[in-house]
């Protein structure tokens, strides 16, 4: 369920870590995306969503969508800089 046409350009499964690993994960995969790029990440872990949103307003990248189903969120980020 990627917004209107919004594919994805790097998948980051998350899936069974904690915090503050995804962040950190996300952190990293971010560096390799060119700015206006789109990464998608999964995790398990609740504490990810307020780590998440904090973590965008820090750095300014900008969240698209959080998405919860059957205990995965799916985070679609987009790199602003």
């Amino acid at each position: 369920m990627v917004p209107s046409g919004m594919k994805p350009d790097q998948v980051l499964d998350c899936r069974g870590l904690l915090c503050p690993l995804p962040v950190i994960k996300v952190s990293k995969a971010m560096k390799s995306l060119a700015v206006g790029q789109i990464l998608e990440m999964l995790a398990t872990d609740p504490g990810s969503k307020p780590d998440m949103l904090a973590w965008s307003k820090q750095t300014g990248h900008e969240i698209l969508e959080v998405h919860e189903e059957d205990g995965v969120f799916r985070f679609l980020v987009r790199r602003t800089r």
